[in-house]
């Protein structure tokens, strides 16, 4: 651990390799505390270095044994080893090999980066700077390598010897009781690329052929009597592959392709080449088990880790400044395939509603970065909403902006030029620009800019020359140290809906390129005039989300409601509704801060009635329109002053309206959905159960006295997680009689799966009532709570800072309290389970001033530690600057 900011690294500092390592050899004999790792290295000096300039390899916790420079002995005066590496004197030859044979401790790993141990298998993260803590490596993206892995270890307790690539060959040791696999990767990678993973695991086996004939073996790895589990995940994996094939003639290119499921993991998954690891969450999953979220995320993870293969693995970073040029990219493909899945509409709603939550609020605060950020101090604080989401919607702006065609014709050209190279934002726009004759250099801000454009639109109809007017601005917020935003390319999809509902044919048009329905905002201010419109228009902007922007558009509660009714836009319809909603939420906070009451809810309920009768919309976009903003999006847009009380008092009292205005439809639409139905995990049979539960939900808070009963009937008769958690969740949030009896029996029926207590802890620690505190004490104290590992940390800590603002923000500070206690104890052993925790502080400004001051206190506390690592250290300076 160091207490000592790190110096920044620097995007203008960037320099290529010195040296380039051809291949790799690694022969790793795994022990539990003493694992040997014998490399050998291919090394050749790149012709712009000077003979003088050493080899320097990164490295960290390392015991080194021995160091020989073609088949001799270095001497110790020729190489010198600091805590972060290990740098050799320049070697006469230009070409030469280093042979490096190191020790680590994978069962004393409790950092889960690098080689460590979890529920007895050996497995590897060595995203992004894992691999210097295997063996001394140029441990960066732009070294790109062929690998050739042999495993060695004991039989009877690792079966299962697994790396990266093909199989060459196996074979037992005569007389040791170990055996060995040997695994070579033609493709070369980056050191972060690497895995293996050894254990006594279970392996479910398929296969997939591809487009050209090849058979392509694949096995799920999980943990023994789960292989049940894993269905959905290798139909997920193979759905995953033919996509790709048919939406982007992207093939798979190894004979294998395994999947690996842990319970100990800081992420979500890892896309090493041909051995993805996941955290288990993401593959295992049974109607008793998972949630209809569940199986959509194992759905989309799945196919993000392997899209991966072209768009990270095939074509990786150059630096990690580019990590959007691999994430935001595969994130956008991850979508699309899950949007054809499903239903694109709530597919679409899904995704801006998790990029609102988590990723408007990082831009807003002391955390905001640009898509591509310009330095940082610890490259695992960014892995965030900006790089992911943010950068998703970059390339799906991209694509909008060039049209469908285009935007194919560059990615092709992508694909083609840069195969099998470590590459920039740069290359990869140049690929669309060369590949369409589009100038891209303005859209190019996208990654530069950090902070989300507020763009504000006013209409004006003028009768008499039959002309509709909008004007435009943007504006990007102030944000420290970024000098003033220049305007940004901003593709508006929009439609002008006449008073029948029927959108309007655009004949004319001066102000701005618009085509089709794409409008182009590309300057601070605009004036778009359209002529031939024979009667004032409503106007829809913003269709489809085009664009990562604050839509702030001048707009009476009338034309909301007429969208909410009309627009054929599903995304604009549902965003009618939600700008009601929160209109109403605001002013309710309002009065709840003045002591007063608003009561103006009827234009909202009559617009969730009308939706509700509305027998063209499915179930799962209903469910998405009856679903209120949360407290933190509502909090969001108020920006200061906040009280997250009142927030909490004004939505309640709403559901409860809403609850009362609409009771018998919510309670007949609960009462004619049966619980006990066969379970499957389809979209329309998801959206269906997503309908019946959120009318469940406003049906207990209508004041029936038959609704408590309803309840407690759907979690006793639930064939399902989906429903089971969903009726747990309204007797445990709303404090209905039975709730305890229902989480005893919840954990009766559940102890035994990891998966399944994690939403049982994650249910009581966001309650939001006084005593969740005093329940998350005692939830610490249970022997089912493992401190140690990461899924049960979140489940707990990190869902009552995210999402329990009442109680997280408590007035007495004791919610800020226990995340700072909680941060500083975790940072010793994992500093990334730590800094993640850490961000649920980051909109402690937007406060009012007495919860403000309580939240500062706590940070400076975390701020005062000596010995916080490098991961908290740049987070909490960052949040309090």
């Amino acid at each position: 651990m160091q207490s000592k900011t790190a110096p920044a690294i620097r995007l203008e500092d960037y320099q290529p390799p010195a040296y380039r390592i051809e291949t790799v050899d690694l022969d790793i004999r795994l022990d539990p505390k003493a694992t040997i790792v014998v490399t050998e290295l291919s090394v050749i000096r790149q012709p712009e270095t000077a003979g003088h300039v050493p080899l320097v390899l990164d490295g960290d916790n390392l015991k080194l044994l021995s160091l020989e420079l073609n088949g001799k002995a270095v001497p110790e005066d020729h190489y010198k080893i600091s805590k972060t590496a290990l740098e050799l004197a320049a070697p006469e030859e230009d070409r030469f090999t280093l042979t490096i044979t190191t020790e680590v401790n994978p069962d004393a790993n409790t950092q889960l980066m690098g080689l460590y141990r979890s529920s007895g298998t050996y497995c590897t993260q060595c995203e992004a700077d894992g691999f210097r803590r295997i063996t001394y490596f140029p441990d960066r993206p732009d070294v790109l390598s062929v690998y050739t892995v042999r495993l060695e270890a004991p039989k009877d307790s690792c079966p299962v010897l697994l790396a990266n690539g093909n199989l060459k060959e196996t074979g037992e040791i005569a007389g040791t009781g170990n055996h060995f696999a040997i695994w070579h990767d033609p493709h070369p990678k980056p050191a972060y690329l690497f895995a293996l993973v050894a254990g006594d695991l279970a392996k479910v086996p398929d296969s997939f052929t591809t487009a050209s004939g090849d058979t392509v073996e694949l096995n799920i790895y999980v943990e023994h009597g789960k292989e049940d589990l894993c269905d959905w995940a290798m139909d997920s994996l193979k759905r995953s592959m033919r996509w790709d094939e048919d939406a982007f003639g992207r093939e798979y290119d190894l004979d294998v392709f395994n999947i690996v499921a842990v319970s100990d993991f800081n992420m979500g998954a890892m896309e090493n080449k041909g051995l993805n690891i996941f955290n288990d969450k993401y593959v295992l999953a049974d109607p008793e088990t998972a949630t209809d979220q569940d199986y959509a995320n194992i759905e989309a993870v799945i196919a993000h880790e392997y899209f991966h293969n072209w768009t990270g693995n095939r074509i990786t970073c150059r630096d990690w400044f580019q990590l959007c040029l691999k994430e935001g990219l595969t994130v956008f493909r991850d979508q699309e395939f899950s949007a054809d899945m499903r239903s694109r509409p709530v597919k679409r709603i899904s995704d801006v509603k998790l990029l609102k939550m988590h990723q408007f609020p990082e831009d807003a605060g002391p955390l905001a970065h640009p898509v591509r950020p310009r330095a940082y101090q610890e490259i695992n604080n960014f892995y965030t909403a900006t790089v992911y989401e943010k950068g998703a919607e970059i390339i799906r702006m991209l694509k909008t902006y060039l049209g469908a065609e285009k935007f194919r014709a560059g990615l092709d050209l992508y694909f083609d030029r840069h195969d099998g190279e470590a590459t920039t934002i740069e290359a990869f726009l140049t690929c669309f620009q060369d590949a369409t004759g589009t100038d891209l250099d303005q859209f190019s801000l996208w990654y530069e800019q950090a902070g989300t454009p507020l763009v504000t639109a006013d209409t004006k109809y003028d009768p008499d020359k039959q002309t509709l007017t909008v004007s435009l601005s943007q504006e990007f917020p102030p944000l420290p140290g970024q000098k003033k935003a220049r305007p940004s390319v901003i593709p508006l999809r929009f439609g002008l809906i006449c008073a029948n509902g029927q959108d309007l044919e655009i004949s004319e048009c001066d102000g701005a390129d618009v085509s089709g329905d794409v409008l182009v905002l590309n300057k601070a201010r605009q004036k778009v005039t359209f002529k031939q419109i024979p009667d004032a228009p409503v106007l829809s902007l913003l269709r489809d989300f085009s664009a990562p922007v604050r839509l702030t558009q001048t707009l009476p509660s009338e034309d909301l409601a007429f969208l909410a009714r009309h627009d054929t836009d599903p995304y604009n319809r549902w965003q009618a509704v939600q700008t009601l909603a929160t209109q109403t939420l605001i002013a309710r906070t309002e009065a709840m801060q003045q002591g007063t009451r608003h009561t103006d809810t009827d234009s909202l309920i009559d617009v969730l009635r009308g939706i509700l009768d509305d027998q063209q919309l499915d179930s799962a976009l209903k469910a998405q329109a009856l679903t209120l903003p949360t407290e933190a999006d509502i909090a969001q847009e108020i920006g200061k002053n906040v009280d997250p009380d009142a927030i909490h008092k004004a939505r309640n009292s709403l559901r409860s309206d809403i609850g009362s205005g609409l009771s018998q439809h919510f309670r007949t639409i609960a009462e004619d959905f049966s619980a006990t139905d066969k379970f499957t995990p389809d979209a329309e049979s998801a959206g269906k159960r997503a309908l019946s539960n959120r009318a469940l939900h406003y049906y207990a808070l209508s004041g029936d006295a038959s609704a408590s009963a309803l309840v407690s009937d759907r979690f006793a008769a639930a064939n399902n997680m989906t429903d089971r958690l969903a009726a747990l969740t309204i007797l445990v949030h709303e404090a209905m009689t039975g709730s305890a009896e229902a989480l005893t029996a919840f954990r009766n029926r559940h102890q035994s799966s990891a998966l399944a207590m994690d939403k049982w802890f994650m249910t009581q620690a966001t309650a939001p009532q006084d005593g969740t505190l005093d329940a998350i004490s005692k939830l610490r104290t249970d022997p089912l709570y493992e401190a140690t590992n990461p899924n049960r940390v979140r489940a707990v800590l990190h869902s009552f800072a995210t999402g329990n603002p009442t109680q997280f923000a408590r007035p007495d500070g004791k919610g800020f309290e226990l995340i700072a206690e909680s941060v500083l104890e975790i940072d010793k052993r994992n500093p990334q389970v730590a800094s993640r925790l850490l961000t649920s502080f980051r909109s402690w400004r937007a406060l009012e001033n007495h919860r403000s001051a309580l939240a500062e206190s706590a940070l400076l506390r975390i701020s005062s530690s000596e010995e916080l690592s490098r991961d908290c250290r740049d987070i909490v300076d960052r949040t309090l600057q």
